[in-house]
């Protein structure tokens, strides 16, 4: 244990975030997302909601100020009834640690969003969040002191 680093990040997760530079991304993966098929390193925190450790991240890394949307969204299939209320959580946490807040958010086409994690993501942390579409990506800003 640390002082002052949120328990929910394991060690494991805090090395990728320590190793991780400006512009590097990370996704954190529901429930239903194929982590293992996507992504070069898995990281799992079964049991844990995407907001919390959405929160939890946040709290220790700033995200890229240099884009303009640094947190991307997989954007909910053309036909497909589902809502997404928990967009709506990810845009309140984002705006306390971003003045920017929801303008930081961008969607992109689930098989586009699957390649950028493929091609992009540092690590993919696989959590237990049921809600649908709850998928995102975070890029990595400059670390001020």
């Amino acid at each position: 244990m640390l002082k002052g680093i949120p328990p929910i990040l394991s060690p494991e997760l805090l090395k990728v975030l320590c190793e991780m530079g400006h512009t590097d991304e990370i996704t954190i993966g529901d429930g239903n997302f194929p982590g293992h098929t996507y992504g070069r390193k898995v990281i799992r925190l079964d049991g844990h909601g995407v907001p919390e450790i959405l929160d939890a991240i946040l709290q220790l890394f700033p995200l890229d100020t240099y884009v303009d949307k640094p947190v991307t969204l997989m954007k909910v299939v053309d036909g497909d009834p589902v809502e997404t209320p928990i967009w709506d959580t990810y845009k309140k946490i984002v705006a306390k640690y971003d003045s920017r807040g929801a303008d930081c958010f961008e969607e992109i086409d689930k098989w586009e969003f699957y390649n950028r994690v493929k091609e992009k993501s540092c690590a993919v942390i696989m959590t237990g969040e049921t809600a649908l579409y709850a998928n995102i990506i975070l890029k990595k800003g400059v670390v001020v002191q």
